[in-house]
């Protein structure tokens, strides 16, 4: 009776709030609570005069805090239907399997191999516009790099190689049979590597829902589970062990093994590059090292057990450095710093959260530790609008800086360059030849001192135009591709929103001029001429590369509002970052390894101390290694003002 007598008053509450909201998201507000409605008017509003990010870092925090719940609520969409077996008990499965089943109590196929790719906002059908504009014109006048544009000492080369370290661990497409064919149009014809190429279609799998009637499949699993180390099935994982102590397969010479045909034997192999071989053969140690630690403290472990809560500690390793190291230099402000470590420890901190244990929720103890996970009412996958914003290959240079490690660094710990290697020599079999000719400290040196790209227009490597790509089992393939046009291309395919559209999706205001977008005047001049001078026409990833960016942010602020929603999903949806982060299913021993590594430098340290000692002069493993370390604060983080 008494909603009913509220109804109408909190129609005409929401019809005066719309003379302060932006017309694109008054169907939205209609949608919404009353209190999510008040919540959204203190996002827009702030958005409105553009200053979040220059607020004092608990005012920061706020925003960040109310805008992640509004995502929670509006930008989780399942996709499929999973299908319903038994309800697992997680006493039967206190670790993680194969092939990512088992994790979620009430349906085992949650975040297993061959589920669905999620959304986060309402797929635009664009099966009419594939071609419009044609891809291989956007990539040549737009994308395409003229010189490169690098970070300075923001990131280096290393923290390139990692997000695709960890593209391998979460997420990859499955194909289709059938093949498309782009041709340059002549136009552009003479600028492109390839006049034209084929590819294999993203497969569209029936979903079973009325709306969203065909989905994606994740080949990989979409858990922070290792996969990159272990593989996402029980056929890779058998390739990679041992079988002895728990421990997994390495070469001497401290690099990943390699089978018959020169392909690289780790979790996942495909279109790799040297850069992500040596993370690969960097976090075998670390699960090796792992195993011997709990050898010493149980000697009555046997090789399943030691492999079980090896995998565990290593892939809370991995979750922990890229959440408050990679992420941390990625989005270089105080308010990223304190709200990535709030993430994993809470705002009462690491010192209380090692003292006491987890106490509160996950604004006070954080969302490592949660008594149980939470998935927001929707079931756990990553989306395909995470896969768009973690398009990065402009962070690729041209060539490789190779070091000489043979002599006596110089004041700053840089070693000389030896030689410049074409980036195309560094990837696949060829790049894994290259890494057993340099060694793993000249590679990881190497990578340490060179600054990565930047994610800007007219920066993607001319290189990967005209790639060799590879089958799922890391051999090559007989048809070259032109990434940079196919990624345009694939976001379309996959009903991916334009750069507008996506932007309304999350509760950004869009742009009504190029000049919204960037001040550059021939940035603009050029997006007028390909797009028609349609600024609805932008496609997502040109606009993310455009973008204006906030002052420290390696990224832009569209990719970063997925960023803050789905680097939390990873970590609370899992029961091994929450109900089971404890002694009982990591062990003792195991705890206290991802308790005491606050970095990847920790990590480098651990198995290759004088790399560390010799080499590294940056306080972050992802800088670049000759920069002077960070300057002690002595400002309370959650009182700091943004510099």
């Amino acid at each position: 009776m008494l909603s009913q007598l509220l109804k109408p008053i909190k129609a005409v509450f929401k019809s005066e709030l719309q003379k302060f909201i932006h017309k694109d998201f008054h169907e939205l507000v209609q949608r919404m609570t009353v209190i999510d409605t008040f919540l959204f008017l203190i996002v827009h509003f702030v958005d409105k005069l553009g200053v979040w990010h220059k607020l004092p870092v608990i005012l920061g925090l706020l925003y960040l805090a109310i805008r992640r719940h509004l995502h929670q609520e509006y930008n989780l969409i399942n996709v499929g239907r999973t299908p319903v077996g038994v309800r697992s008990n997680p006493v039967d499965f206190p670790y993680r399997t194969a092939d990512g089943k088992y994790n979620d109590p009430f349906n085992e196929a949650v975040g297993a191999r061959g589920s669905f790719f999620g959304r986060n906002m309402q797929t635009i059908d664009q099966s009419n516009k594939l071609l419009s504009p044609d891809p291989m014109v956007v990539a040549t006048k737009l994308l395409a790099r003229r010189k490169l544009i690098d970070t300075g000492k923001q990131f280096n080369m290393i923290a390139a190689s990692w997000i695709q370290f960890m593209i391998h661990d979460w997420i990859d497409h499955l194909e289709d049979t059938k093949q498309v064919e782009l041709v340059a149009p002549r136009e552009v014809a003479s600028e492109c590597p390839l006049k034209s190429f084929k590819f294999f279609k993203t497969k569209q799998v029936p979903t079973g829902f009325f709306q969203n009637k065909t989905g994606s499949i994740n080949v990989r699993t979409p858990w922070w589970d290792g996969s990159v180390l272990y593989g996402s099935n029980a056929e890779t994982l058998g390739k990679v062990r041992t079988c002895k102590d728990g421990k997994l397969k390495i070469a001497d010479d401290g690099l990943l093994l390699h089978d018959n045909d020169g392909v690289a034997i780790s979790g996942d192999v495909r279109n790799s590059w040297a850069g992500v071989s040596t993370l690969q053969a960097l976090f075998i140690k670390e699960h090796n090292a792992v195993c011997d630690a709990l050898k010493k403290e149980d000697p009555d472990l046997e090789d399943e057990d030691l492999y079980r809560h090896a995998r565990l500690v290593t892939s809370a390793v991995i979750a922990k450095v890229h959440t408050i190291d990679w992420t941390v230099e990625l989005l270089k402000t105080d308010t990223l710093l304190a709200g990535m470590r709030g993430n994993w420890y809470g705002l009462l901190g690491k010192k209380f959260k090692d003292t006491f244990g987890h106490v509160g929720g996950a604004i006070l103890g954080g969302l490592v530790g949660l008594k149980k996970p939470d998935n927001h009412g929707v079931p756990y996958s990553l989306t395909e609008e995470f896969t768009s914003v973690y398009r990065m290959h402009p962070l690729l240079p041209d060539d490789f800086h190779r070091r000489d490690v043979s002599v006596e660094p110089d004041h700053n710990k840089s070693p000389p360059l030896i030689e410049t290697v074409p980036m195309g020599n560094m990837i696949g079999l060829k790049g894994e030849q290259a890494s057993k000719e340099m060694g793993f400290t000249a590679l990881l040196v190497s990578m340490g001192h060179q600054s990565s790209g930047a994610l800007e227009l007219w920066n993607y490597p001319v290189w990967l135009r005209d790639l060799i790509a590879h089958d799922m089992d890391g051999k090559d393939r007989p048809d070259h591709v032109d990434l940079a046009a196919l990624e345009i291309y694939r976001d379309r395919e996959r009903k991916i929103a334009r750069y507008n559209d996506f932007r309304r999706g999350l509760f950004l205001i869009p742009i009504s001029k190029w000049e919204d977008l960037t001040d550059d005047k021939e940035a603009i001049e050029v997006l007028r001429d390909v797009y028609n001078d349609d600024v609805e026409k932008l496609d997502i990833l040109v606009g993310l590369m455009a973008e204006k960016k906030i002052k420290g942010f390696a990224i832009s602020e569209t990719a970063f509002v997925i960023f803050l929603l789905m680097a939390s999903r990873r970590l609370e949806a899992d029961k091994f970052f929450t109900s089971h982060f404890n002694e009982e299913t990591y062990t003792k021993k195991g705890l206290e390894w991802v308790n005491s590594t606050e970095s990847l430098k920790d990590v480098i340290e651990r198995h290759e101390p004088e790399i560390s000692k010799k080499w590294m002069n940056s306080s972050s493993a992802f800088s670049v290694w000759d920069s002077p370390p960070n300057t002690p604060n002595p400002i309370p983080i959650y009182l700091r003002l943004p510099r």
